[in-house]
């Protein structure tokens, strides 16, 4: 595993830049940075006082402190068994326990009414800062647990001045054997409640914290750790904030784009993006916007700018719009659809963008032959199976996708009205829900189940060869016609709000030759296609970089292939004149 090699691939998601560190802080608890450091000084002759001359050290200070009565007398610890020791130390280092080298105490209660606001001394619980009051309980700088809840083990280092609540532990220990900085990254990197019970409220203890079995370095070794941490840390924040600005960077280029792709010269722009889609789609809210636009270009007409300039015979869309209205009059008089209301003319103030030539603006209602919705009445809430009759929930409407499994079973005492079953062809919306669900709109390309319509579903009903319904379903879910619908809605919050089938019916529509319908919904579907491409592609780079992040945790934590993570994770502690001798970071970048 070449781990050094694969940094900057592992920040590619900034998520992954708290597991990088978890790494670093735990290869460096267990001296695996330290190694060229040990063998430098060793090649120098210069002698490292062992980790048990410091516990001995320690021993003797603490003895001291209780022949003062400064502190009491401490329950022995057990000794520590062959069994427990989980892997092999490096020379120097000591296993022991953590009430060996610390010994915690509760701080002091004080609530949020009770401080003092106009003070400027900082309160620390057990997630940080909490408030400010006017004195503190210490006067030095001082290593803080949380002891209680959500934050129990989290580690903190306060100000000079500070007050600590009873909510954090304060930790004492040996200021001339350990160094200070060490100590808190060794909390850090130790799970200090372990053994909590899931199920009660996370507390921990002396009684708890005390027995856990720790590596400790030399007190030299103890400040070299803190060094190589600190640098390691460093790189990885670089790499995350360059992550961070690259993926805003995509953003608003993506933004850019797809802005002028509407606004602009759509051949120029569509080509040079189309050039670059996988350098710059590589985030799934990229390719969202990339879909949302394509759905925009679509009813804007962009998509057949060179096929309407091959095609300039094509029957107009003003031509079809009086066969529509024509043949609705002769099925009225013929008695198969009722007569509707006239909708109103079109006023100019209406009209949200200029069409291409050969479309015309109309209401969605002038191009339908009807529309209708069901009834919802009490059902056994779980899908049909077999011959079953159900009804459809407002779920089974997706963006351009019909799910019809998303129903409820109707009871059998409940008669079924024939013109409330859903038929092969049909364009539904949804008509009530939230706010980011109603106005949805698909076509039933297939069903393999008896359904009918609920009361929250709405059937657009068109005849035959006289539109074509995938364009109608695109169209009704573009920005630019859910602009239209939204201003239809009718609610008191966004969580629950309905609209009518007059209004579905009465919204401006953009209406292309039938020809052009076709053309467009070909050129939709193939690009609709390639951003499903795009993001299996993220989900697999994504899946790939898990890999690699759980493969890199895996030789730290289980040991698999140790010797190069030990030299690969050093190098990447080197002097930056070492990077370039062994090869940088920076120059992967």
């Amino acid at each position: 595993m070449q781990l050094l090699e694969h940094f900057k691939e592992l920040t590619v998601h900034p998520k992954n830049a708290e597991e990088l560190k978890g790494l670093i802080l735990q290869l460096a608890v267990q001296g695996k940075l330290t190694k060229k450091w040990r063998a430098l000084r060793q090649a120098q002759g210069t002698p490292i006082e062992s980790a048990s001359v410091l516990l001995e050290k320690i021993a003797t200070e603490k003895a001291e402190l209780v022949r003062k009565k400064k502190i009491k007398k401490e329950t022995p610890l057990p000794i520590i068994t062959e069994g427990e020791i989980p892997y092999e130390l490096p020379k120097g280092w000591r296993w022991c326990r953590m009430g060996e080298i610390i010994k915690i105490s509760s701080g002091n209660g004080l609530t949020s009414a009770n401080m003092d606001k106009s003070g400027n001394v900082p309160v620390y619980g057990g997630n940080g800062i909490t408030g400010h009051h006017n004195i503190g309980n210490i006067n030095k700088r001082t290593i803080v647990i949380g002891r209680v809840g959500y934050y129990c083990g989290s580690i903190h280092l306060t100000e000079e001045v500070a007050w600590v609540t009873d909510n954090a532990f304060v930790t004492h220990y040996s200021k001339s054997n350990i160094d200070r900085d060490f100590l808190v990254w060794l909390l850090k990197g130790t799970n200090l409640k372990k053994d909590e019970n899931a199920t009660a409220q996370p507390v921990i203890s002396g009684r708890k914290v005390y027995p856990i079995i720790i590596a400790l370095p030399p007190l030299e070794e103890q400040s070299a750790i803190v060094s190589i941490i600190n640098q390691l840390f460093k790189e990885v924040e670089h790499l995350e904030h360059q992550t961070k600005v690259r993926i805003q960077l995509k953003e608003d280029f993506i933004t850019s784009a797809l802005q002028q792709l509407a606004t602009g010269d759509t051949a120029t722009e569509w080509n040079f993006l189309q050039e670059h889609f996988k350098t710059f789609f590589t985030e799934k809210a990229g390719v969202k916007k990339l879909r949302e636009s394509i759905l925009q270009l679509a009813v804007h007409g962009k998509l057949t700018t060179h096929w309407r300039s091959e095609n300039p015979d094509v029957e107009s869309a003003a031509i079809l719009l009086g066969k529509i209205k024509a043949e609705k009059a002769r099925l009225v008089k013929n008695k198969k659809i009722k007569k509707e209301k006239p909708l109103p003319k079109i006023t100019e103030g209406e009209i949200p963008y200029e069409l291409p030539e050969g479309w015309v603006w109309c209401r969605l209602g002038e191009t339908l032959l009807y529309s209708d919705s069901g009834k919802s009445p009490n059902c056994v809430k779980r899908p049909v199976v077999d011959q079953e009759w159900g009804v459809l929930t407002t779920t089974s409407i997706q963006q351009n996708k019909f799910v019809e499994t998303a129903n409820k079973v109707l009871p059998l005492n409940l008669e079924i009205n024939p013109q409330q079953i859903v038929e092969v062809g049909d364009i539904l919306i949804t008509r009530a829900g939230p706010i980011n669900r109603t106005g949805i709109a698909c076509k039933v390309d297939e069903i393999n189940f008896n359904l009918i319509l609920s009361d929250k579903t709405i059937r657009l009903k068109y005849i035959e060869n006289s539109i074509f319904p995938d364009f109608f379903v695109s169209a009704l879910n573009s920005a630019a016609i859910r602009e239209l619908l939204l201003g239809k809605m009718i609610g008191m919050a966004s969580s629950q709000v309905n609209i009518s089938q007059n209004n579905i019916k009465g919204i401006c529509f953009p209406l292309p030759p039938l020809e052009e319908q076709k053309v467009i919904i070909s050129k939709v579907n193939t690009l609709m296609a390639l951003c499903v491409t795009l993001e299996k592609e993220i989900k697999q780079n994504t899946r790939l970089v898990q890999q690699l992040m759980q493969s890199c945790l895996r030789e730290v934590f289980e040991g698999e292939e140790r010797n190069e993570i030990e030299e690969e994770i050093r190098m990447a502690a080197e002097p930056e004149s070492e990077y370039r001798a062994h090869g940088s970071i920076k120059n992967k970048n």
